[in-house]
């Protein structure tokens, strides 16, 4: 059994690729806030393929700025910031694959959340030239009735206050590029990789927004000259449990507090908009473009959107495991439904997609029983996914009087999940950051949705359509009466 570290890279079995670079010579020029599984598995492998090709600039310094992030500074750095990430697939007709690959991209790791002023040092460093973004989509605080910056929220009235110690990705930009502003430093530029379609778009307004609250003189030197391209990513990565440790301990001999499982698929188009020089991920299969509203569109809606059709009424089904849910056959027809009937007609085309291979392609990638990917974390942070998965598709659908049934089905099981207890009288776990709050008005409201609906920092105007309420309500009432798999076969069979 080998614990993993510098020391023990040479001793590996050579199945297990390992860094064939000197991580003593690598340059760090990107800041990565976020350093989640999804980081690890995604970004940091490209930049780790890069340097397999012998790029020795572009490692990145990894930032914690979450409370929760102890847990992942502690283990990495015990660990030389290495770490195991095993792509996996399973599908019918083809081979299992179960790959490991020892990731050394990621070259400093620091806990923002206790030492703010060693990420700030880092913003001023001038080989600093890039810093990239998954906050999830919370972390965006977004006001969904007017689509801009919840500059009241107390997390962001905190880091207007306490610029030296802030909470949020607001708190942290704003304070960076000051110092670069300050110091007629260039700024970097700023890559937003989450799931939000407009990404770079929104952040800049966000964070623009902000700095008019906290330095206007910062504002505008930011709109003038920090570039923030937009992107779309791509790739399922479940978080890291227990059993992932345990299983690259069993398949690999490797002790790794902190190991990533993925898919095989990944996929990341950036738009091609920077400020400051940029890595070349072309070179590693990263499609620069100059527009990615089409595939983040797609992407988003048929991805993101499937996945929160399946994680609310997964779950009050009584599924642990996404794969589990894509195989089950109530579901099967339903996710295609949704798909075919709800957002693929809103679609523009993509350069060199077909659809319906995509959509199968999806089918084959939800239902991979390898990728351990738990319905409760496709559950988490609701108000934050809701407004960008699924309301939009609502939205257009109303307004070009289609069907709107099985989107609906995904805001009536959230709510249902929000009221605590599932079909069997056992606690749900609710993970959100409103979730306190979410939860008192889904149990007050009962069967009666209207009042959860009229949560317009969510909905937004569409808490008031007369349509959506009635189809909220139908299918609500259908849920407590009928049950959550019952109510599936009701849409599917009278669509």
């Amino acid at each position: 059994m080998y614990t993993l570290s510098n020391q023990s890279l040479a001793n590996l079995p050579n199945n297990i690729q390992k860094p064939n670079y000197d991580r003593k010579k690598l340059t760090e020029n990107i800041i990565h806030i976020g350093v989640g599984g999804f980081h690890r598995s995604h970004q940091a492998l490209y930049i780790h393929d890069l340097m397999q090709m012998g790029e020795t600039n572009w490692a990145i310094f990894g930032v914690g700025i979450m409370p929760q992030d102890e847990l992942m500074f502690k283990a990495l750095n015990q660990q030389d910031i290495l770490y195991t990430l095993v792509e996996q697939s399973s599908h019918k007709g083809t081979a299992a694959v179960n790959n490991a690959k020892i990731i050394g991209s990621i070259t400093s790791y620091v806990w923002g959340y206790k030492h703010p002023e060693l990420v700030f040092e880092k913003m001023h460093d001038t080989e600093i030239k890039l810093v990239t973004l998954t906050a999830t989509e919370a972390g965006y605080y977004l006001d969904e009735t007017t689509g801009t910056i919840n500059l009241l929220d107390k997390n962001i009235q905190h880091d207007l206050k306490n610029p030296n110690n802030p909470h949020t990705i607001f708190g942290y930009l704003a304070k960076g590029l000051e110092i670069r502003f300050n110091n007629n430093i260039q700024p970097f530029t700023v890559l937003s990789c989450d799931n939000i379609q407009h990404n770079g778009q929104v952040l800049r307004a966000a964070l623009i927004d902000y700095c008019k609250e906290y330095n206007v003189e910062l504002a505008l030197w930011i709109a003038q000259n920090v570039a923030f391209p937009c992107c779309m990513v791509d790739r399922i990565t479940p978080a890291t449990t227990n059993q992932e440790r345990e299983m690259v301990q069993k398949d690999f001999n490797i002790l790794d507090a902190y190991p990533v499982a993925a898919e095989t698929f990944r996929q990341w188009i950036i738009e091609d908009n920077f400020c400051n020089d940029r890595p070349p991920l072309e070179k590693v299969g990263v499609n620069f473009t100059d527009n990615v509203s089409p595939y983040e569109a797609m992407k988003i809606g048929l991805l993101n959107g499937s996945h929160s059709c399946m994680g609310y009424l997964g779950h009050l089904v009584g599924y642990e495991y996404i794969y589990q849910v894509a195989q089950a056959n109530e579901f099967i027809p339903y996710i295609r439904l949704f798909m075919d009937k709800e957002v693929t007609p809103l679609l523009q085309p993509v350069p060199n997609i077909n659809f319906e291979d995509y959509k199968q392609s999806l089918m084959q990638r939800f239902s991979n029983d390898k990728i351990k990917d738990q319905v409760l974390r496709i559950c988490m942070d609701g108000s934050g996914k809701i407004p960008k998965y699924i309301l939009p598709t609502i939205r257009s659908q109303l307004e070009k009087q289609g069907s709107i049934r099985y989107s609906s089905l995904v805001i009536a099981s959230w709510i249902r999940f929000l009221q605590g207890i599932d079909e069997k009288g056992n606690p749900i776990p609710i993970q959100d950051p409103q979730g306190e709050r979410l939860h008192t008005a889904a149990k007050a409201c009962g069967k009666n949705p209207q009042e959860f609906l009229a949560l317009s920092d969510i909905f937004g105007d569409l808490g008031k359509n007369p349509i959506f309420i009635k189809e909220i309500e139908f299918l609500l009432g259908m849920l407590y009466d009928k049950g959550a798999k019952a109510t599936i076969e009701f849409c599917t069979q009278s669509s």
